[in-house]
């Protein structure tokens, strides 16, 4: 009888153990069973679209029983076309996340031209970023060190799109050294436009670090076709510092340069317009972002698995034979107040962008 009493309040406790605690432990992973896609807003082959693929390769280890993940590119309008996508037409259940280049400066120029605030993005996570500037040799009288940029004669500068951030920093820095260039853009990815650069049809252009590493050094420094000239620093709105991704390459940082060929520190209205722009796309060279109102649980995991990808050696081993170094993402519960906090410019900024752009090849 006192056993299968003992029995009985046995099995009971069991019972109760399981009704306390199986809606935490029956609740199944988000993407068990589901595929992800991770839209890439650039072509195939430039900087956004190899980090965007190591990305997407190794986050699948860390999205526990997610079926697949993919790659979908969607370029066009120098990145905006995919980044809108996110906003007004990818399906808002977790199956899709954007990785986007760009898109901060996009928006916090032009807001009016997304039909869906960005800053009502779910974002999962940022990453910090810089340029690396470089011209051909060939360019008359020769570019032979990076202060030659100044005496530069015929020089043609290439471009993604006049929206586009690094465009816009390509020809401040220009304007800022005081080089005569003329401006050509349209080219839909930086593998087209180091293409075209190799073919003459531009002599200089600039490109993220990872490319930089990944491609540019291969094609174009090394067999002695173009030299490096200067590198963007980190802008956090307030001081100067040096990127660690550009760590160990002998280019100074544009800063640097300029004080070395004029004497003095860049200032003036162009100057404090390249910190306005260089706040936010090295701050934010890289977003990844859910449409709006994605599900909590697909935000969640997608964070949680972004943040284990920082602490994963064989992403980091990866990363650093295809770009040189190791991405880190911002990411947490605080990722959404940083990013939609940092997606704005003072008005007067952004007029004298809007008037710079209109003013392109003019």
């Amino acid at each position: 009888m006192i056993s299968t009493l003992r029995e009985t309040l046995r099995l009971g406790l069991i019972a109760l153990i399981g009704l306390a605690v199986s809606p935490a432990s029956a609740q199944e992973p988000f993407y068990k069973g589901k595929r992800l896609s991770v839209l890439v807003n650039f072509a195939p082959g430039g900087s956004t679209d190899i980090e965007g693929r190591l990305f997407a390769r190794h986050i699948a280890r860390h999205l526990e029983g997610v079926s697949q993940v993919v790659v979908q590119n969607m370029d066009g309008a120098g990145g905006f076309n995919g980044s809108a996508y996110i906003g007004e037409i990818a399906s808002r259940d977790g199956t899709m996340v954007g990785f986007l280049g760009g898109t901060a400066w996009q928006y916090a120029n032009e807001p009016a031209r997304f039909r869906t605030d960005v800053r009502t993005y779910e974002f999962i996570a940022f990453q910090p970023g810089t340029t690396v500037y470089y011209v051909r040799k060939d360019v008359a009288p020769g570019m032979n060190d990076a202060g030659d940029i100044v005496k530069a004669q015929g020089l043609i500068a290439g471009g993604n799109g006049v929206h586009n951030a690094r465009d816009l920093l390509i020809r401040l820095t220009l304007d800022i050294l005081g080089v005569q260039h003329r401006y050509v853009t349209g080219y839909r990815s930086g593998q087209t436009a180091r293409l075209a650069l190799q073919r003459n049809e531009v002599n200089f252009y600039a490109e993220p670090a990872s490319a930089y590493r990944g491609a540019v050094e291969a094609q174009v420094i090394q067999p002695g076709t173009a030299i490096p000239v200067y590198v963007d620093p980190i802008y956090n709105g307030e001081t100067l510092s040096d990127s660690p991704q550009v760590e160990g390459l002998p280019i100074p940082a544009f800063q640097e340069l300029y004080r070395k060929l004029k004497g003095a520190p860049p200032s003036g209205e162009k100057w404090d317009n390249y910190l306005s722009v260089l706040a936010l796309t090295s701050a934010m060279g890289r977003l990844v972002a859910l449409p709006p109102n994605a599900p909590e649980a697909a935000v969640t995991a997608l964070r949680n698995a972004t943040a284990r990808l920082n602490e994963d050696k064989a992403f980091a081993e990866d990363s650093m034979k295809a770009l040189g170094f190791v991405p880190n993402y911002v990411t947490g519960a605080d990722t959404n107040r940083l990013a939609r906090q940092t997606l704005t410019v003072k008005p007067e900024t952004r007029a004298f962008v809007a008037d710079y752009i209109k003013r392109a090849n003019k």
